[in-house]
């Protein structure tokens, strides 16, 4: 570990904060003890030492610069929560603001911007990093022993990385980094693309962090059932803040704006808002996960009757939304096309839609990529990769995700759906404003697949018996 640079920046003020005399900036400099910490090794780090020999094996002779980002504005002069860049926290283990991992020669070094000395202002005005403002940030030490990696203050970042190694950037992470390192766009896609790939198949760490996520995601499914009194009172509202006191409490936040459709605002598929009110005789779309300690994150649906029971037409959609979502799961396996899951799952809605009369066209011709006219009431894709971004892996190649194939280790959603919008003439009056949709977590093995979600029901005759267990 090298020794820690000073800032030399100003600690960061505001325009109404009171003027600093020099007397009190020196007094507030003074008398203070050590509090150097033993941090405990972090589980990840000798995972993320393997990750970047890969990586560095992959680019021989590289410089490879991978930023964690820094706060985002929320208002004025508050920030969002910080949550650090997938690709960066993967390969380091790091998860503070500010810092960036540099990757050279098969050697590492962390640069960060660990708390500050007592040699400045910083730790006493500094409304984004100073300790008596912000909470204690780990030392430089700190950081090494727990991720065992080098580290250097943030400030040497910009000398270090003169020269003319043949560098790559994980770009639109951090401007800052961005204005600084003059970019090959072919070169730094490339980076993000081998990144992306990387995390496609899991470990088992990995996949234990991703069963995790979802026992806890199915915790705070039982918590906004057992509040039904409550939910009925203060609607969406509620179910939201009771799914994320869990995802706090026993996670590091939700992965996603949760997602809680009461009625007609389940046909809108990203309904973020959640501001309506729960209706007894309807339907509510419940798309939470929570994202843990190490940033793994579940994605799971339920779609449920508010009176705890479906009516004949709800039971009707739902059975058929499951039978589809059952196909899909059923399909996966090692050396499946990834997009053959999609296709089982809407082959059983498409064939539903027809025995419903609403399709201009047989199921079979509504199927042909040229017509898709079953979609108008599917709307989406099946599936999605899953791990530390809710939607993983998301710059891979084509060949590698969505033409590609399956194997063991890879996490993906099984997420069909079907919505009758509230002013769809095409459909019969009683389906208008109706949307369902059921989505698990499936683990492909090698022999099949497991479904990491699977404590939450999934059929009509189980949610009702569950919801009956938890309505209070």
């Amino acid at each position: 570990m090298s020794e820690q640079t000073p800032e030399t920046t100003e600690p960061r003020t505001e325009s109404h904060d009171p003027a600093v005399p020099e007397a009190y900036s020196r007094f507030m400099r003074s008398g203070w003890g050590e509090r150097e910490l033993d941090l405990p090794r972090q589980p990840v780090a000798e995972r993320a030492a393997e990750r970047r020999a890969r990586l560095a094996a992959m680019f021989p002779g590289e410089r490879l610069v991978l930023p964690a980002g820094t706060y985002k504005v929320r208002s004025n002069d508050t920030d969002y929560r910080f949550r650090p860049d997938t690709a960066h926290t993967y390969f380091s283990g790091n998860q503070t603001t500010d810092a960036v991992l540099v990757i050279e020669d098969g050697d590492a070094v962390l640069y960060a911007r660990p708390r500050s000395d007592r040699d400045t202002d910083e730790f006493f005005r500094d409304r984004q990093y100073g300790e008596l403002w912000a909470g204690r940030r780990p030392s430089a030490r700190e950081i090494s022993d727990s991720l065992g990696i080098e580290v250097r203050h943030v400030s040497r970042l910009e000398e270090d990385l003169g020269g003319s190694a043949k560098t790559r950037v994980h770009r639109g992470v951090s401007a800052d980094l961005d204005r600084m390192l003059a970019g090959d766009a072919g070169l730094d896609a490339d980076l993000a693309r081998v990144v992306s790939e990387m995390r496609l198949v899991k470990d088992d760490w990995e996949v234990a962090q991703l069963q995790e996520a979802c026992d806890i995601t199915a915790l705070g499914f039982e918590d906004s059932v057992r509040d039904w009194s409550q939910v009925l009172q203060y609607g969406e509202r509620w179910i939201e803040g009771t799914f994320f006191r869990r995802a706090r409490a026993m996670g590091n936040d939700i992965g996603y704006d949760s997602i809680v459709g009461g009625g007609s605002h389940a046909t809108t598929l990203h309904w973020i808002e959640n501001s309506g009110p729960i209706t007894p005789g309807e339907l509510v779309l419940l798309d939470m996960g929570v994202e843990g300690r190490q940033l793994y994150t579940a994605d799971v649906t339920r779609t449920l009757p508010v009176d705890g029971t479906f009516s004949p037409v709800q039971r009707d959609l739902y059975d058929l939304v499951h039978a589809s979502q059952q196909a899909g799961i059923d399909a996966v396996r090692p050396g499946v096309p990834f997009a053959d899951i999609h296709q089982a799952s809407m082959t059983v809605l498409a064939h539903g839609l027809e025995g419903m009369g609403l399709l201009p066209v047989p199921a079979e011709q509504a199927l042909d990529p040229e017509n898709k006219t079953y979609a108008r009431w599917t709307l989406h894709g099946t599936s999605h990769m899953l791990g530390m971004d809710v939607h993983d892996c998301g710059r891979a190649a084509p060949e590698s995700y969505a033409k590609g194939t399956l194997e063991a280790g890879m996490v993906l959603t099984v997420e069909p759906g079907l919505y009758f919008q509230e002013d769809d003439l095409l459909v019969p009056e009683e389906l208008r404003g109706i949307g369902i949709r059921i989505e698990d977590d499936v683990l492909v093995t090698a022999d099949g697949s497991r479904n990491l979600s699977d404590s939450l029901p999934r059929t009509s005759a189980d949610v009702e018996e569950w919801m009956g267990r938890h309505l209070r």
